[in-house]
């Protein structure tokens, strides 16, 4: 079985060749490209695949999936132009109501433990080997109130933003950041949802007050309108 089809700024063909093997090559508008070969190992949920840019400029990529994440190896160009073997990596998995995650790149590993319900989420992250611990804290009031609040422990960083939404046309923020001693008010005014046909042209309008804690003096007023036109 074989398939052509168009998304965004790439056309994509992919073939069958049986139910352990897939070849897909990605062609994008500015003449690049991408082919991969994909096999199932066995009957498992287990699957290699290779993956090379067109036209190649070095090995393969590698990729090792498995049910709780995936692995992989490629070439790596350093600034003196050397190449090196890149390990990249990300194993998932639930615990206790929620799910935990590790991503290991280049020698650096970030360990997340994601908590969500209808109202709370609680987010803690540690990196190693730098131990920089932060954690994430997040609770929706109602449909239209929401509060967020991070927390940096090496660098005792932190910020807060609430949300209110008036209406569908109508939204609001105030935050506060520790790091430039700021806090900040925006309001925004347009829908720039809904369907294009519906919606020909879709407008924010956004306007936002900056106070810094240490000189009131120096507050400013930004004014920003994002809009885009469809037909």
């Amino acid at each position: 079985m074989s398939c052509n089809y168009e998304y965004d700024k790439s056309i994509v063909s992919c073939i069958h060749l049986d139910r352990c093997f897939q070849l897909k090559y990605q062609s994008r508008k500015e003449q690049k490209g991408e082919v991969s070969v994909t096999a199932n190992l066995g009957d498992s949920q287990c699957k290699i695949e290779l993956s090379s840019v067109v036209p190649p400029d070095g090995l393969p990529r590698t990729t090792f999936m498995f049910p709780n994440g995936e692995v992989s190896v490629k070439e790596k160009y350093l600034n003196e132009g050397d190449r090196i073997l890149s390990v990249n990596g990300i194993v998932r998995s639930h615990v206790l109501n929620g799910v935990w995650t590790a991503l290991y790149s280049d020698n650096e590993m970030n360990l997340k433990y994601r908590y969500k319900d209808e109202e709370l989420s609680f987010i803690p992250s540690l990196s190693l080997p730098s131990n920089s611990l932060s954690f994430a804290f997040k609770r929706q009031f109602t449909p239209s109130d929401k509060l967020s609040y991070h927390y940096q422990f090496d660098t005792n960083y932190w910020s807060a933003v609430y949300k209110h939404r008036a209406t569908k046309h109508v939204k609001w923020k105030v935050g506060y950041e520790s790091d430039e001693r700021l806090g900040w008010a925006s309001l925004w005014v347009g829908d720039a949802g809904g369907r294009t046909k519906e919606v020909p042209m879709k407008a924010k309008v956004q306007l936002m007050l900056k106070v810094p804690q240490d000189n009131v003096k120096n507050s400013a007023v930004v004014f920003h309108v994002k809009k885009r036109w469809d037909f």
